[in-house]
């Protein structure tokens, strides 16, 4: 069972990110509960996040935005700035650099609220299919453990994952059976975002 994470904040004075909230193996999925930001400042934004953009003594240009489909964000003055694919300090970097067109020393501070990008889905014969936090380091087997186990006609010997690779879907066979069983291990791999975990 996963620990809860306790509460970090980073150390600097310009950039701040929240960290994930580990969803316990019983819990079940929720479109409307937003996952915090992971302690990691390498963390990479993504589309449908929600990015809190402060710039200091300066009511007007501080905002809570989402990214939008396209990896953009709306902010006054600079319009559309790319955010998907960057750090937090990188997005920071970039509006503070754009801001410095309009005031002397902007000082920026970028704080991931939401991780909607971060996710993978679980469906077929399962309890409570549906879309789930991506945990750091999250596998398949770990995720199973969150859908609320298996349903009586599932057939646990021939679960598979997909996964898009350079353009193409690809299924990476699962051995539920075998894999408790400390038997085909290689299968249990890291999950990453969008990985869809099917349960025929």
């Amino acid at each position: 069972m996963l620990k809860k994470i306790g509460f970090w904040a980073a150390a600097t004075t310009l950039i701040a990110v929240l960290p994930a909230a580990a969803q316990t193996p019983s819990a079940q999925p929720s479109e409307s509960a937003p996952v915090s930001a992971p302690a990691d400042s390498n963390y990479e934004i993504g589309p449908q996040d929600v990015l809190n953009i402060s710039v200091w003594k300066d009511a007007e240009l501080t905002r809570t935005v989402p990214v939008r489909p396209d990896g953009k964000i709306s902010l006054p003055l600079l319009n559309d700035v790319k955010a998907a694919g960057l750090t937090p300090a990188q997005l920071k970097d970039e509006i503070t650099d754009g801001l410095k067109k309009y005031m002397t020393d902007p000082i920026v501070t970028v704080i991931v609220n939401e991780i909607n990008s971060q996710r993978v889905y679980i469906t077929g014969e399962v309890g409570h299919a549906g879309a789930y936090p991506l945990l750091p380091q999250m596998t398949i087997l770990q995720a199973l453990s969150s859908a609320g186990g298996f349903t009586p006609f599932a057939n646990m010997k021939k679960i598979y994952m997909l996964r898009m690779v350079d353009g193409k879907q690809v299924a990476f066979p699962f051995n539920y059976k075998d894999v408790i069983h400390g038997k085909a291990t290689d299968q249990n791999v890291v999950l990453k975002p969008g990985d869809t975990i099917v349960v025929p």
